[in-house]
């Protein structure tokens, strides 16, 4: 009798999924109307000829194919309900398949090629889930009439406008179109989900008036010249800037110019402050990297420091991103030294973006030419995902600041870079005139002194004052347009921080104000500056300050008590004694303040105890349960611990001792490379599990119940992060699986992080144990285990042991997370 992946002939659920299949099989034909439920994803099916028989199907799962021309025959299926064609590399449909898939419901057509779709697709009423992310559609407009319709999904499309008529659909409770260079409504709209669109939609005029608006970004090394560059574009003149006057964390200003919208951020370029610019480097932004032609040698550590770094870490955050290389400090150069500088940026630039195509596409290949590319079906389409990133560097311009008429030059180049559709396609946006007003009407408070000089303001009260001046308005339009005004840096609203949710600074500058005072690069000098009266204040004394300045330059870790009295001192200066407010952002030995919160949330912190030993007989962590310590008094914070300051690992090695071959090993790698700061907000987010741990420069060690886990940042032949258990520690299975358990919570939180920055792509292996082999195994759908592995068993029904390619035995749960978690 006829097995299929053990189900004997009677099932009515065929899978022949990863069989690497390249016509169908002869089995699935004789089940002919019995068969209901079909998997045939992970092949190499090229067509489908004869699926047309299987006249009672009614679930087909072909995601995962090469699949280029949509199956004529699949019109033939009048029974079909779901639907999977996801992941192949389809083009387009033809007329005259839907109309007769009456009872279809569930539709996935993601990650294909398809730049249009069929008219008649409306004529799938039974419609619910709709899934088109990953396409080329520029726009939506046969499925306007889906009445059914209750999820749609278009991320990573090529829509600029979506129809209002589709969000008249009172049945839709699903809505996802990030990655579209949208103007109407904007991306920043888009990002509130599907009721900020629908109010938006509801508020918009029909000749509602268009803004060019465009976050310009800074950036660059210490003195290359941003500040001088920003403030003379501000003030439409030379503005000269001294040393001592230079950037400390990132100034804003707000600029128009012939109706175009310019909010400069200038960023500073001492490298402590490089780890928060996470925080506020957003996509859809121009960016101005500055580069200093005196200084600049032309090698390759000089290139690489005043230009790949930079350009790099934008290739990995906002692959997007347009840039324009500056070069300044002209004058202080001969005309030969500007032309042979200018002339080794540009060529080696072409050659790093060149290099970097090149790589991508050579990775593709080498998968899809494997022995079965359907295995590696997600790699690929990261990589082909990333590969439609198209990060522009502009012309080179030079520029002496000390000239109007470069200074008028560089102006006029901005403009008509901005306003080019083809380099800013979603800088033109399409806003109701409310948005306009409420802005104007924040001004106007803050003008009228209604609301504090410092900007913070209570929800409430901002709401409450709004209304009283836009009655037609209610609270809900209110805060989707504050939320607008976040995103494009009006305003700033983290309702997403519960500490700060009922909190809104109407001044952004008052808040990156705050962050100076803790993330600077003097910040030994200004621990120096305080005084003995201030440390009275806080009951504290002059040898500790000095145990402060000690803590902060061996362990990068700094007292509670010293960051009150920094940013307390930072506020006495320009609002007196308000302690109202001081309270407020620097909170006191009980509560957390809100600039505390925000380093946290943003994983530039890490609340510490100095001394907190291992605890062996902590209780383990649990997914399941709220985790609990054994003695809360040991874990109370005095302390945060800025991970990005450690500058070796000592005291993790001490606490590791040694690895051993036997130990659980997995290596995730982050391709093309491990952003900058990547590895220090992983270990923040992590330890903010798990009490007792130990950080350095690129290790990290930590301990639930009596088992330790190391995190390690790699720069091998290829980047990765490392993560280890001891095999000494796993004594039995149920001591193997709870390891399991750790290493999924830290992966998940991994790729979570992962997220953030678009153009990364990562692979999991586990490699082989035997010393000297350099063999691995690759980890497959090993995304299905992190999301639920009660549900998504991770490699259950494997042999007891794996063998390398070089021969050698290992038991396969060491190897891979082998059976789901036992209920806890």
């Amino acid at each position: 009798m006829l097995t299929l992946n053990g189900n004997q002939n009677g099932k009515k659920d065929d899978d022949f999924s990863g069989k690497k299949l390249k016509t169908l099989p002869t089995e699935l034909f004789k089940r002919g109307g019995d068969a209901v439920k079909v998997d045939l994803q992970r092949n190499r099916l090229k067509q489908i000829s004869g699926i047309s028989q299987l006249t009672n199907l009614k679930e087909l799962n072909l995601s995962r194919n090469e699949i280029t021309d949509f199956p004529l025959e699949i019109g033939g299926l009048r029974q079909l309900e779901k639907l999977y064609m996801n992941q192949n590399s389809l083009k387009t449909i033809p007329e005259n398949v839907f109309p007769s898939l009456g009872k279809l419901q569930f539709l996935k057509l993601s990650t294909n090629r398809l730049e249009k779709l069929p008219i008649d697709v409306n004529k799938c009423q039974g419609l619910t889930y709709l899934n088109l992310s990953n396409n080329c559609l520029k726009n939506l407009d046969p499925i306007v009439d889906l009445s059914h319709l209750k999820e749609l999904y278009v991320e990573r499309n090529q829509l600029y406008e979506l129809p209002d008529k589709l969000f008249q659909n009172s049945s839709l409770t699903q809505f996802k179109a990030n990655g579209n260079p949208l103007r109407k409504p904007p991306v920043e709209v888009c990002a509130g989900g599907l009721r900020d669109i629908q109010s938006y939609f509801s508020m918009l005029e029909a000749n509602a008036p268009h803004v060019y608006t465009v976050k310009t970004m800074f950036l660059g090394n210490s003195m290359a010249g941003k500040s001088t560059l920003c403030r003379s574009l501000e003030k439409g003149c030379p503005v000269p800037v001294e040393e001592a006057d230079r950037t400390v964390g990132i100034d804003i200003s707000e600029v128009d110019r012939d109706g175009i919208r310019f909010f400069f951020w200038d960023f500073a370029g001492q490298e402590e402050y490089y780890f928060t610019h996470h925080v506020f480097i957003t996509a859809q932004a121009f960016v101005i990297l500055a580069i200093n032609l005196a200084s600049y040698n032309m090698d390759d550590q000089s290139f690489k420091k005043n230009v790949d770094f930079w350009i790099k870490n934008l290739q990995l955050k906002i692959p997007d991103s347009v840039v324009l290389l500056v070069g300044t400090h002209v004058d202080q150069c001969t005309e030969t030294e500007v032309n042979e500088k200018k002339k080794h940026i540009e060529e080696r630039v072409k050659k790093m973006l060149e290099n970097h195509t090149v790589t991508l596409e050579l990775r593709r290949k080498n998968l899809q030419d494997g022995d079965n590319p359907s295995l590696n079906y997600d790699q690929i389409d990261q990589i082909e995902r990333l590969t439609e990133y198209k990060l522009k560097v502009l012309e080179f311009i030079l520029i002496d600041c000390t000239k109007q008429e470069d200074i008028d030059r560089l102006l006029t180049r901005i403009k008509n870079d901005v306003l080019n559709k083809d380099t800013f396609p979603n800088i033109e946006k399409t806003l109701p005139m409310s948005y306009y007003d409420v802005e104007k009407d924040i001004y106007e408070l803050v003008r009228n002194e209604d609301i504090p000089k410092h900007g913070i303001v209570s929800q409430n009260v901002l709401l409450s004052e709004l209304k009283n001046r836009r009655d037609t308005l209610d609270d809900d339009k209110l805060k989707l347009i504050l939320q607008y005004l976040h995103r494009i840096g009006v305003i700033m609203w983290y309702k997403e921080i519960p500490e700060l949710e009922g909190s809104v600074f109407v001044k952004p500058s008052f808040l990156i104000s705050l962050f100076k005072t803790i993330v600077r690069h003097d910040l030994v000098q200004e621990l120096n500056k305080i005084s003995a009266t201030q440390l009275r204040l806080e009951n504290a004394l002059v040898k500790q300050k000095k145990r402060w300045i000690c803590d902060y330059k061996d362990r990068a870790s700094l007292s509670n008590v010293a960051i009150r009295i920094l940013v307390r001192t930072e506020l006495e200066k320009n609002y007196s004694q308000d302690e109202e407010l001081i309270e407020e952002v620097v909170g006191t030995k009980k509560k957390e303040g809100s600039l505390l919160s925000l380093l946290k949330h943003f994983d530039v912190c890490l609340s510490t105890k100095h001394n907190s030993p291992l605890n062996p007989k902590a209780n383990e962590f649990c997914p399941k349960k709220l985790w609990m310590a054994s003695n809360p008094i040991v874990y109370e914070p005095d302390a945060c611990l800025f991970p990005n300051y450690l500058s070796d690992n000592e005291q993790v090695k001490l606490k590791w001792e040694s690895d051993d071959t036997e130990d659980l090993n997995i290596h995730v790698f982050l391709l093309p490379e491990i952003p900058h700061g990547f590895f220090h907000r992983l270990v923040i987010r992590t330890c903010s599990l798990y009490s007792p741990y130990w950080i350095g420069k690129d290790q990290c060690m930590l301990c639930s119940g009596n088992k330790r886990f190391l995190l390690r940042e790699r720069h091998d032949d290829d980047q990765f992060i490392e993560i280890r258990c001891k095999d000494s520690e796993l004594e039995t299975p149920e001591d193997i699986q709870k390891a399991w358990r750790v290493i999924r919570e830290i992966m998940k939180r991994l790729i979570t992080l992962t997220e953030q920055w678009q153009g990364l792509y990562q692979t999991v292996h586990s490699p082989c144990k035997a010393q000297d082999c350099d063999d691995y195994f690759e980890w497959n759908d090993w995304q299905e285990w992190l999301e639920d592995s009660e549900t998504n068993p991770f490699n259950v029904g494997l042999e007891e042991n794996h063998t390398c390619c070089n021969g050698h035995i290992r038991r396969t749960e060491l190897l891979f997370p082998r059976t789901p978690d036992a209920e806890t």
